[in-house]
């Protein structure tokens, strides 16, 4: 009975969880259709595809200078939209679980300190330089693995995400290491298609207002569109300043509350190796390929160049991938270059 009532009330969340999506969505439809059907094409006379005359915009050319720019802007806010919330979030690798054999040796143990002793030899193995809060080495007992730097368990999707950002209602999706650079051009194409709506739409909003123009339903939509627009991009513009921020500093909202914890304590900074690689990590070295939603991040998220570890011999985001072949017996393949101390304990964590 319990088991059946937890499976309904996953399954409302989940249907609910949609809803921010959904509203997101019904406003985009709305503004397309205001601005293409009543701004610009409303009571026109079409003669093969060319716009003779109409309510609003009365000079051809204008509208379809608006509309090309328009759809420009509304392809790629589609674009990047579908990206932010249908990439699925990166989590950590198998070198990051207990294997077979490493499980087997875990569930053997009786002793608590035993089976930390266990998890230590296992994170000799891989390159992870933060702790928790309390000098441990993170571990998630939900998952089963060993945290990679700037890793999270995520309560909403019930999995450890890679570089975890946050969990945004709006995407219904985790903003991590796969999603980051889609989810920042989110907000510049939504910036971007907001305000040309509010500039092209603003002398029209001014005739409407003073009557010059008839009524209609086309005053209702301008007006509100005009609203609705400056409203978004206000609210945006905050956002997407915080983000840019975050970039600059290598940051992940997460780290910009509470500070990653490393072996001589928290830092901040931890992985600011300078604004121009911090871009780079999350846009690529292609500057052409930066404001297109193509996967160009730099590394795959389980590891990062930190302040004063910038050499590849010490943190190699772009180490060879060889070293990260997975296998399933245990084996040492994938060995961080340095031991860590083991005398480090390992934490729990939910």
């Amino acid at each position: 009975m319990n088991m059946a009532l937890s499976r309904g009330l996953r399954c409302c969340q989940r249907v609910f969880s949609w809803i921010p999506v959904l509203i997101i969505t019904a406003v985009v439809l709305w503004s397309y259709y205001a601005y293409v059907f009543e701004l610009c094409l409303s009571n026109f006379n079409l003669t093969i595809w060319i716009v003779v005359l109409a309510v609003t915009l009365k000079n051809p050319l204008e509208k379809v200078a608006y509309l090309l720019v328009f759809h420009v802007c509304f392809v790629m806010f589609s674009w990047t939209y579908w990206k932010s919330i249908f990439t699925p979030p990166a989590t950590p690798c198998k070198k990051f679980q207990l294997s077979y054999s490493d499980k087997q040796r875990y569930e053997m143990e009786e002793r608590p300190d035993a089976q930390k002793q266990v998890l230590v030899e296992i994170a000799k193995k891989l390159p992870i330089f933060t702790r928790a809060q309390s000098g441990a080495i993170r571990f998630c007992d939900r998952c089963q693995v060993l945290k990679p730097d700037r890793c999270h368990h995520c309560s909403v999707c019930e999995t450890c995400v890679l570089k975890m950002d946050h969990h945004c209602p709006w995407v219904n999706n985790c903003v991590g290491f796969s999603n980051y650079k889609f989810f920042l051009l989110f907000l510049s194409y939504s910036m971007l298609y907001c305000i040309f709506i509010a500039a092209t739409v603003f002398k029209y909003f001014l005739k409407f207002w003073v009557g010059e123009l008839p009524n209609g339903p086309a005053k209702f939509h301008v007006l509100f569109l005009m609203f609705v627009a400056l409203m978004f991009f206000v609210s945006l513009m905050f956002l997407f300043g915080y983000h840019c921020w975050l970039v600059a500093k290598n940051r992940s909202t997460l780290e910009a509350f509470s500070a990653p914890v490393f072996v001589g304590g928290p830092d901040r900074n931890g992985f600011n190796v300078g604004i121009r690689k911090n871009l780079q990590q999350v846009f690529g070295e292609e500057r052409r390929l930066w404001f297109i939603p193509v996967v160009t991040s730099q590394g795959n998220g389980h590891y990062f160049p930190l302040k004063n570890r910038t050499s590849e011999s010490h943190n190699p985001l772009l180490a060879n991938e060889d070293m990260w072949d997975e296998s399933d017996d245990g084996s040492e393949e994938g060995s961080l270059v340095e031991d860590q101390d083991p005398s480090v304990t390992i934490e729990m964590e939910e």
